[in-house]
């Protein structure tokens, strides 16, 4: 795992995800899963990318069931976007960097955060 992704559980959720100061890029994955695979090297890379500006975390959906749940996830890999807290956007399936990058520019000026 790369530095600037932190691994979320059950028990860290609420202070590395909903309590974070910082808007958050969840990944919603599972070891098995083929296209969350697919998806991680470029997670890793946003991660770099927009370090300083947004918090990047891995969840493994079967470890940590009642998280997906909660979020309604019912395909993985979701990758979500928290702001304040809250779950506000997202997108479901192994999309290109571009497709992902976009919505996190959105947020961010959404968010009011600084995009240098």
């Amino acid at each position: 795992m790369k530095e600037n992704v932190i691994i979320a559980t059950s028990n860290t959720f609420q202070k590395d995800v909903l309590e974070s100061p910082l808007p958050v890029l969840v990944d919603f994955w599972a070891p098995w899963c083929g296209p969350c695979r697919m998806v991680a090297p470029v997670v890793e890379e946003l991660a770099n990318e927009y370090s300083g500006k947004l918090v990047v975390a891995k969840l493994n959906t079967d470890e940590n069931m009642e998280i997906s749940m909660k979020y309604g996830i019912m395909s993985i890999p979701t990758l979500g976007i928290f702001l304040g807290g809250k779950l506000v956007d997202g997108v479901v399936g192994a999309v290109p960097k571009h497709v992902l990058k976009k919505k996190i520019d959105e947020n961010l000026k959404a968010a009011g955060a600084s995009l240098n």
